[in-house]
Formats: structure tokens, sequence, C-alpha cells
């Protein structure tokens, strides 16, 4: 399935020349950079829930024929997609076959790639704020030079985000989430509030581990 030029190029993961090392370097990068530009970088790092397993079908085959992929191809994932059963066993005791309403499940070629076409039509951000996709990771990155903009950017984008996460029905940890403020060594640490995704705050924190790399405030 050839998908060039189709996916964004904040999309990361499961494609070429957009790797997790190269992913985490462009976070980095941004960083560092607002260091030289005495900016401040606030990132909003996100946890999808169960990301794969609850993709809604439906949904994924409108965007696809939205995308212009070919019927015969669309109706050959509804096929793939559609028809799994579930049941649930306990000692000697089996439920009846239920159907699963929603899935892609995890261990097929091409599934990591349609979540990644499921979240392609994600909401852009402003020019104040930027994003960095991971396949069910994503983190929202917000650079003002002001530290009164930046829980304001921010949520302005996240809320955005929030109303698009619902209406394709797309579930968040929020309290798995985490906020960090990258601050350059000898600059002050500003206060500031946590910022809120569907009314829940996502707490600031002083260090986090995002895709197997421990992350500090001072990025040391």
């Amino acid at each position: 399935m050839s998908v060039r030029g189709l996916l964004r190029d904040e999309q990361f993961g499961f494609r070429r020349k957009h790797s997790t090392p190269l992913y985490l370097a462009r976070l980095v990068e941004r960083v560092f950079r607002n260091f030289d530009e005495r900016r401040l970088t606030g990132v909003v790092f996100l946890d999808v829930a169960k990301a794969f397993d609850t993709v809604w079908v439906h949904g994924l085959l409108y965007k696809l024929t939205v995308l212009n992929f070919p019927s015969y191809l669309v109706k050959t994932i509804s096929s793939y997609l559609k028809g799994w059963t579930f049941e649930a066993s306990f000692q000697t005791a089996t439920s009846t076959s239920r159907c699963m309403r929603a899935v892609i499940a995890q261990g097929g070629i091409i599934l990591p790639l349609l979540f990644s076409l499921y979240v392609n039509d994600m909401p852009s951000p402003s020019r104040h704020v930027e994003l960095a996709l991971y396949a069910d990771e994503t983190a929202v990155i917000a650079s003002p030079r002001q530290s009164t903009l930046l829980v304001k950017y921010l949520e302005a984008y996240l809320s955005d985000l929030g109303r698009w996460l619902s209406e394709c029905r797309i579930a968040i940890n929020v309290s798995k989430g985490s906020a960090m403020l990258f601050v350059k060594i000898g600059r002050r640490i500003p206060k500031r509030r946590a910022v809120q995704l569907f009314g829940e705050p996502i707490e600031w924190v002083d260090d986090t581990r995002y895709l197997g790399v421990n992350l500090d405030k001072r990025l040391t």
C-alpha cells in the first residue's frame, strides 16, 4: 500500500525516514533552538487509550474513501477488519461469542499504517503550536516568549483536539498525560497553572520517560 504524500510530515513511526530517533531528535532540536532564542518550550504528552483496539472501523473506512483509496482496496480492508469476535473464559465457563465494534488488532503489517491514516486529519495547529506524532503518542509543543501565553496556546489547541477526538471516538488517558516546561539552565522557571483537556488537569512534571528516553526540564 503506497501512501506517499498522504501522511503529514509530523507523523513519525512505521515510515521511511521517520524513525523513532528522528522523532526524538526533532523534539530535542526544537527545545535547544528555543533555548537560543530565549523562548520557553511547553510540551503536553498525550497517551491514546488502547489505540489500536478502539479504532472506529466505519470511521476509518470513510476516511480511506475521502483519501481516494480505490474502492476494491477499501472493501478488502473492510472485510479484514469487520467480523472480529471475542469470548471470555473463567475456569470451566465460557461466554457467548460477541462482535467487536471497534478494533485494529495489533500484529498485522498494515495495521500501524491504518492507524496513522485514521489520525492523519488531526487538527492542524496555529503558528504558536506544533505537533510531533508517533503512532498513538502525541506531543503538543508551544514555544512562546512570555510565560503568560504558554498555557493559553496549549489549551487553545487542546480544545480543538478535544472536539476532534470526540468526533473520531478516540479516548485519551488524560490522567496518564503529562506536561513539561523546558527552561535553559540559569533561567528562572515561571509559575503556571495546570493545562486542561476535557476539564481534567494535566499536571506539570520535572521529568518523564518518553519513547524510552528520560527527559528532564533542563534537558540535561
